[in-house]
């Protein structure tokens, strides 16, 4: 029986010659085209060796052909090819192809054992990595990678012997729409001064940003009295303020979904209530409007309380933290006051502090609101409106914090509280309109 025994096989320009038995070496001139007929499987070549020189190689998935040249800056891969990544001088990014094909492999090495101080990105292109879609970082010094591509969902995965730890996933961040959107450096701030919806479109990761920052503030309530007549109305409550900027109550996980934005109004005079202000779980309460000059003298619980007014009994000032919450979103309302015919309502409460008690003849100031820089801009909200005297005078909240309405005296009429910061009202005026601002981390 004879025998033929193959050790070189050396195609001829223009030819497609099929690959031999396990330890053959072929040889491939340029312009040559090498199919693979079985012998060579998608783990490699099988104890054989191919030395392409221009040719073309097609069907041999799983093998990668090195570029011995060193990668110093960004490029894009190709499929099937290996590289030698130099990050001495910088860390850059490797792009993948962008359309593979199920059993492309790649292959990245660190050339200089660099990749800890410098970092290799690679950037999946459209496509995944071991499931996701963001960019990944090499950071481990040393690491020789193989990936091949499996399919659009695990997208490329990790063949050889390197670890999935040894690469990590880049940071990604969230992305969103709605309401009047601004920058502060590296944060994105959507700020609502009236009704809308916040729309993420995707949720990075925890290296990027996952959740958002908010001030969720209502509507405050408006004063006691109606008009320019002689009593002893309270301030108007501030309303409720809730905020995790920068460290109060903790940041809010988002998912990708509509968010309606609810922001409140101000209360109407006489001693009406704030609205609600709502974003997503937070929801702010309206402040309660102040005592009437006339019965009922209480003032009205809310977010913050509204002032009480006193004429000879029932000088009770409604209750801030309405409804309940932790961290509290605003403070009681102040007490009015009495001595014989003189009178004088309390403060509305702020979101700092509670509203000040009235002495017979000089009404309480607002509470104290807060300040808050979540919009990019160092702030004040929430603060209460100052009473009103039968004889003396009225004020509003204390610097910094006076976003309430300021008091009155005799026949006179407060002020409204600040538009789209919740201050309460002074005397026969309207709270102020709440706000809600949401910033994220979004580079």
């Amino acid at each position: 029986m004879s025998e033929i025994k193959t050790n070189k096989i050396s195609p001829r320009k223009g030819t497609t010659q099929t690959i031999g038995d396990s330890g053959d070496t072929i040889s491939i001139p340029c312009g040559v085209t090498v199919t693979n007929a079985g012998t060579i499987t998608t783990a490699g070549i099988s104890g054989g060796t191919i030395n392409n020189s221009g040719g073309t190689i097609s069907g041999l998935a799983g093998v990668i052909e090195w570029d011995t040249t060193a990668k110093t800056t960004a490029f894009t891969a190709e499929s099937n090819k290996g590289y030698f990544c130099n990050t001495t001088s910088a860390a850059f990014t490797v792009t993948l192809p962008a359309s593979p094909t199920a059993g492309d492999v790649i292959g990245l090495k660190d050339y200089a054992n660099t990749f800890d101080t410098n970092n290799l990105t690679i950037d999946p292109n459209g496509n995944n990595i071991q499931g996701s879609a963001n960019n990944f970082i090499i950071s481990v010094e040393g690491t020789s990678a193989q990936f091949i591509y499996v399919d659009a969902t695990r997208g490329w995965v990790l063949i050889d012997a390197s670890k999935a730890s040894d690469i990590e996933e880049g940071p990604a961040y969230i992305v969103a729409t709605g309401g009047t959107i601004t920058t502060c450096g590296n944060d994105k701030i959507h700020t609502f001064t009236g009704p809308g919806t916040f729309t993420v479109c995707s949720v990075g990761n925890p290296a990027g940003s996952v959740a958002v920052d908010y001030l969720v503030v209502a509507g405050g309530g408006s004063g006691g009295e109606s008009g320019p007549t002689t009593g002893a109305a309270g301030g108007g409550g501030a309303g409720g303020y809730r905020t995790s900027f920068p460290t109060c109550g903790g940041s809010l996980p988002v998912s990708v979904t509509a968010y309606p934005i609810t922001v409140g109004g101000g209360g109407t005079a006489p001693r009406g209530s704030g609205s609600n202000s709502i974003f997503s779980t937070i929801t702010s309460a309206g402040g309660g409007g102040g005592g009437l000059g006339g019965a009922p003298t209480s003032g009205v619980p809310g977010g913050s309380g509204g002032g009480g007014r006193n004429q000879c009994a029932g000088n009770v000032f409604g209750n801030g933290n309405t409804p309940p919450v932790s961290p509290p979103q605003g403070n009681n309302g102040g007490q009015g006051s009495t001595v014989g015919a003189q009178a004088s309502g309390g403060g509305g409460g702020g979101a700092s502090t509670v509203g000040g008690n009235a002495s017979p003849t000089v009404s309480g100031n607002g509470g104290t609101g807060s300040t808050n820089s979540i919009s990019g801009s160092s702030l004040s909200y929430a603060g209460g409106g100052g009473g009103k005297a039968e004889c003396g005078s009225g004020s509003a909240g204390s610097s910094p914090c006076g976003t309430g309405g300021a008091g009155a005296s005799g026949t006179g009429i407060g002020t409204a509280g600040a538009t789209n910061r919740g201050g309460g009202g002074g005397p026969a005026s309207a709270g102020g309109s709440g706000i809600v601002i949401i910033r994220y981390k979004y580079q």
